[in-house]
């Protein structure tokens, strides 16, 4: 590629290209996340990167923000409307009913997946039109210990990577028996405010929705709103008493929201929300909750399920944020230096034999000359250099230097494997 060439061509506005060194640590955070799911039983699940259009107009809500305005929508030759993916639940779920996991007899379904979704928002710290999730699942099984466990599972993935700084909001959102009578009372409140006449079509389509609006011009009207907490029916108050009383005994401390909706249609019940401030006006690093008739919607059988996704790049923010540097593995462990073309093609060998023992092994391509080459041994981190010319290649040994102290010893040529894992151990 020419100067020109790098010049004309960049990542499209609001999108990133990740690359090393802070790619690692983007690799690292999404171990850390999906690590407790995998523990707890969750199996991977990969899904297409566009769906059909509708399966997010009827799941996600045709009222959301994601839906009206930020979905990247596009028409095939065949004439088919599909979507990038703005969201991985109703995905997830639509390729659980089309493989007939629920039929299988072991309920609750249990996946997780991490990938790249997509919403045509306006670009700034911490919001990307393109951005990375990992997310987890509970497909086909209404109980309050799912909910909790999903907390708890999140919970402990920001604490294994160090963070601290991290709060859990928690609000019920009621279900079919007890939300009517409050989604009545909350379009008979909302009425009367003084809005613009998109929010007010919100209103009659999902008045949660209004709830939800980040504008001070809506928000400083809502004060006086009423709150689903007073309107939930009994059987949605003792369930989510449990999900709270699960928290509290797991250790997991959390703060109650009673105007916390997220920003899809499809919740019931639990709804939970991780956020970080010190993160500005953008502190959501995480959230999800109970959405038990999604299946439904998108034309499956009732299946109530709950489930959470933790952006990616929300959380490497909050941990820059805190001040944390993950402890990640060196990229390279020994880094060759071959001094003329003989020893190039002993030292290749020696690379490939480490690699395959499991050592994380690079070299000197190019021929490279000794200075430059020890160069690049030390930007590359590795912990040892093999360097080998005519005269060690003749008495059938390489040198084994330590880049940290500055030692260096023989060490046989058909030894080195064994002597480098001796050290390293």
């Amino acid at each position: 590629m020419t100067t020109a060439d790098v010049s004309t061509f960049q990542a499209p506005k609001g999108t990133y290209d990740l690359l090393p060194p802070d790619s690692a640590v983007y690799l690292a955070v999404r171990e850390a996340i999906a690590a407790p799911a995998r523990r707890a039983g969750y199996g991977y699940v990969e899904t297409p990167g566009f769906e059909s259009v509708e399966l997010f107009s009827r799941g996600v809500g045709e009222s959301t923000d994601i839906v009206t305005k930020e979905m990247y929508t596009l028409t095939t030759k065949g004439g088919d409307q599909l979507a990038l993916r703005p969201e991985g639940t109703a995905s997830v779920l639509r390729a659980a009913l089309e493989a007939n996991l629920h039929k299988a007899g072991n309920l609750p379904v249990k996946l997780w997946y991490s990938g790249s979704y997509y919403r045509y928002e306006r670009p700034q710290a911490g919001r990307y039109r393109h951005f990375s999730q990992v997310g987890a699942e509970a497909i086909g099984t209404e109980d309050p210990m799912l909910d909790a466990e999903l907390v708890i599972l999140a919970d402990e993935a920001y604490r294994s990577l160090g963070l601290r700084g991290h709060r859990v909001l928690l609000n019920s959102l009621g279900d079919r028996e007890c939300r009517p009578a409050y989604r009545s009372a909350l379009q008979d409140f909302l009425r009367g405010l003084d809005l613009d006449e998109d929010t007010r079509r919100r209103i009659e389509i999902n008045p949660l929705r209004v709830l939800d609006d980040k504008r001070e011009s809506v928000q400083r009207q809502l004060d006086a709103a009423p709150l689903i907490s007073d309107h939930l029916c009994e059987t949605c108050k003792a369930y989510h008493e449990q999900v709270r009383e699960l928290l509290t005994a797991a250790g997991v401390a959390y703060e109650e929201d009673p105007r916390l909706v997220r920003g899809l249609d499809y919740y019931t019940r639990t709804t939970f929300e991780f956020v970080h401030d010190g993160l500005g006006s953008q502190s959501a690093i995480g959230g999800g909750g109970r959405y038990d008739g999604l299946s439904e919607m998108i034309g499956g059988p009732s299946l109530p399920s709950v489930g959470w996704a933790v952006g990616v790049d929300r959380t490497v923010l909050a941990l820059r944020a805190e001040g944390v540097d993950l402890a990640l593995p060196a990229a390279t462990d020994v880094y060759a230096v071959p001094l003329g073309e003989d020893a190039r093609r002993a030292l290749f060998t020696a690379v490939t034999e480490l690699r395959r023992a499991g050592v994380a092994a690079d070299f000197a391509y190019g021929g490279k000359g000794m200075k430059n080459a020890m160069k690049s041994a030390n930007r590359s981190g590795a912990r040892f250099a093999l360097v080998a010319g005519d005269r060690d290649l003749a008495e059938g040994v390489v040198q084994l230097k330590d880049l940290e102290s500055g030692e260096q010893a023989p060490v046989a040529l058909d030894a080195v494997v064994a002597a480098v894992k001796e050290r390293m151990a």
